[in-house]
């Protein structure tokens, strides 16, 4: 009971890493929130060592050098971290952009990140890829995007676009309308709306799931990932229920590893998003899943086993053909 009073009593560290002395009257406001993280005394100088998520957020995208790129139009941004799709405002379909002035090449196949957040992730696979595909970042916060934009133009980038647009609302007339091939969609730790009677603001509903799997390419893939169990599973059962339109990776590539729940042990993408730096450096865990369409570029394993039982038949009429053939020979 004395251990326990003297924790209550030590200042507490939260995942922010800023020391705030906590009195047990105020502490259930912590306790409820769910991602918060405690830390007491004991572990506070090891803690206090290691950078924190700025930091390392900084250090994973140092390579984009966008410290010194300042956009005076938004300032320094600071969004609602959760936005409500179902307002008014947020349901009026985007305007579909000129592809052919928004990217050099607009047949190059696709890449459309849904909820691109600060748009740095997108930024680096652009800069990584710059010739083999396109990005297109979909995101409700005006700032960030607009912020985004400013980033491209400052980079001197031509294969990657933000557009201010509800996914829910617009998602399928932007892509449809694109030239060239949808080849990649990532959903990756959605803004979650915990309380059950705003789950239908999630952006995994049935007709976005729908969309996405109707303008994929064959062949085409789908990236969900969550650092919230609650919401990875969610999206996990919508996209699970197209099993006729889709396969899980790791039924296709057996380099791509499962734990025994299914879910993906690492990211395929090459880089964290800023939101997964963040979890993973408070401990989290991080549900991935990945799904690809099934089509003549790779077919699933149903096709697969009828091909094989075809050449099966066909060497087994091959070798009665050679068989007779000997037969016929000897007799004359």
């Amino acid at each position: 009971m004395a251990t326990t009073r003297a924790l209550l009593k030590s200042p507490i560290i939260i995942s922010s890493s800023k020391a705030t002395n906590i009195t047990p009257n105020c502490l259930h406001k912590y306790i409820s929130k769910p991602h918060s993280f405690f830390r007491t005394n004991a572990s506070a100088y090891e803690y206090n060592d290691e950078k924190n998520s700025p930091q390392l957020v900084s250090l994973e995208y140092a390579d984009l050098n966008l410290t010194d790129k300042f956009c005076e139009e938004v300032g320094h941004v600071r969004v609602r971290q959760h936005v409500n799709p179902l307002r008014a405002q947020l349901m009026i379909p985007a305007q579909v952009p000129d592809w052919n002035n928004v990217f050099t090449d607009a047949t190059l196949p696709l890449m459309v990140d849904i909820g691109s957040g600060s748009g740095r992730f997108l930024l680096w696979l652009a800069k990584t890829n710059p010739h083999c595909r396109n990005y297109l970042g979909i995101e409700i916060r005006e700032k960030l995007v607009k912020r985004a934009n400013y980033w491209v133009d400052e980079l001197a980038f031509s294969n990657i676009h933000y557009i201010f647009a509800n996914a829910m609302v617009s998602f399928k007339q932007l892509v449809t309308t694109y030239p060239g091939p949808l080849k990649l969609v990532t959903i990756l730790c959605p803004d979650p709306h915990f309380k059950k009677k705003h789950h239908k603001r999630r952006v995994v509903q049935k007709p976005l799931v729908d969309s996405i799997v109707d303008c994929l390419m064959p062949g085409g893939q789908v990236f969900i990932q969550s650092d919230i169990f609650d919401v990875a599973l969610d999206m996990r059962n919508y996209f699970d229920a197209e099993e006729e339109r889709l396969v899980h990776i790791d039924n296709i590539d057996s380099t791509m590893h499962c734990n025994n729940e299914g879910w993906l042990l690492n990211s395929p993408l090459g880089i964290r998003t800023e939101r997964e730096i963040y979890a993973e450096n408070e401990g989290a865990q991080i549900y991935r899943r990945m799904y690809q369409k099934v089509g003549a570029i790779f077919p699933n394993s149903a096709f697969l086993a009828a091909m094989e039982l075809s050449v099966l038949v066909y060497e087994f009429q091959q070798r009665v053909i050679i068989l007779l053939q000997g037969k016929l020979d000897h007799h004359t």
